[in-house]
Protein backbone atom coordinates (compact mmCIF):
# COMPACT_ATOMS: atom_id res chain seq x y z
CA UNK A 1 0.00 0.00 0.00
CA UNK A 2 2.90 2.12 0.85
CA UNK A 3 3.49 2.14 -3.46
CA UNK A 4 -0.15 4.38 -3.63
CA UNK A 5 0.70 6.55 -0.64
CA UNK A 6 1.33 10.66 -1.43
CA UNK A 7 3.66 12.32 1.06
CA UNK A 8 2.79 9.17 3.35
CA UNK A 9 -0.59 9.47 3.36
CA UNK A 10 -3.37 7.84 0.93
CA UNK A 11 -5.09 11.11 -1.01
CA UNK A 12 -8.13 9.79 -3.35
CA UNK A 13 -6.61 11.45 -6.35
CA UNK A 14 -3.49 10.26 -7.12
CA UNK A 15 -4.25 6.66 -5.70
CA UNK A 16 -6.85 6.46 -7.61
CA UNK A 17 -4.32 7.54 -11.10
CA UNK A 18 -1.36 4.70 -9.75
CA UNK A 19 -3.88 2.13 -9.34
CA UNK A 20 -5.64 2.76 -13.06
CA UNK A 21 -2.20 2.30 -14.12
CA UNK A 22 -1.34 -0.86 -12.32
CA UNK A 23 -2.22 -3.91 -15.24
CA UNK A 24 -3.95 -6.31 -13.52
CA UNK A 25 -2.34 -8.77 -16.39
CA UNK A 26 0.98 -8.22 -14.08
CA UNK A 27 -0.98 -10.81 -11.73
CA UNK A 28 -2.05 -13.52 -13.91
CA UNK A 29 -2.19 -16.54 -12.06
CA UNK A 30 -0.31 -15.74 -8.93
CA UNK A 31 -1.16 -15.20 -5.50
CA UNK A 32 -1.20 -11.66 -4.40
CA UNK A 33 -0.63 -10.64 -0.97
CA UNK A 34 -2.02 -6.70 0.12
CA UNK A 35 0.07 -5.83 2.78
CA UNK A 36 -0.93 -3.53 5.55
CA UNK A 37 1.02 -0.33 6.42
CA UNK A 38 1.93 0.05 9.99
CA UNK A 39 2.98 3.64 9.41
CA UNK A 40 0.36 5.27 7.85
CA UNK A 41 -3.44 4.83 8.05
CA UNK A 42 -5.05 2.74 5.36
CA UNK A 43 -8.85 3.36 4.13
CA UNK A 44 -10.93 0.14 4.13
CA UNK A 45 -11.78 1.47 0.02
CA UNK A 46 -8.02 1.49 -0.57
CA UNK A 47 -7.72 -1.59 -0.03
CA UNK A 48 -10.56 -2.86 -1.37
CA UNK A 49 -9.70 -1.20 -4.62
CA UNK A 50 -6.68 -2.56 -5.25
CA UNK A 51 -7.84 -6.11 -4.42
CA UNK A 52 -10.69 -5.61 -6.87
CA UNK A 53 -8.27 -4.06 -9.42
CA UNK A 54 -5.60 -7.29 -9.03
CA UNK A 55 -8.73 -9.97 -9.02
CA UNK A 56 -9.47 -9.41 -12.39
CA UNK A 57 -6.09 -11.66 -13.38
CA UNK A 58 -4.72 -13.38 -10.23
CA UNK A 59 -5.65 -16.68 -8.51
CA UNK A 60 -5.64 -15.23 -5.00
CA UNK A 61 -5.87 -12.26 -3.27
CA UNK A 62 -4.70 -11.93 0.56
CA UNK A 63 -4.63 -9.07 2.57
CA UNK A 64 -2.20 -8.87 5.94
CA UNK A 65 1.10 -10.03 6.51
CA UNK A 66 3.08 -13.03 5.04
CA UNK A 67 2.71 -15.40 8.18
CA UNK A 68 -0.87 -15.27 8.54
CA UNK A 69 -2.48 -13.94 5.51
CA UNK A 70 -6.66 -13.46 5.27
CA UNK A 71 -7.89 -14.35 1.97
CA UNK A 72 -10.39 -12.10 0.44
CA UNK A 73 -10.20 -13.76 -3.34
CA UNK A 74 -9.67 -16.74 -4.56
CA UNK A 75 -10.04 -18.21 -8.20
CA UNK A 76 -12.73 -21.57 -8.66
CA UNK A 77 -11.28 -24.39 -10.78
Amino acid sequence: MADFADGGLIRERSFVEKLSALNPDDYRGQEVLIKGCAGMPIPTWAFMMVAARVAQAADRVTFGEKAAPMVVFEREG
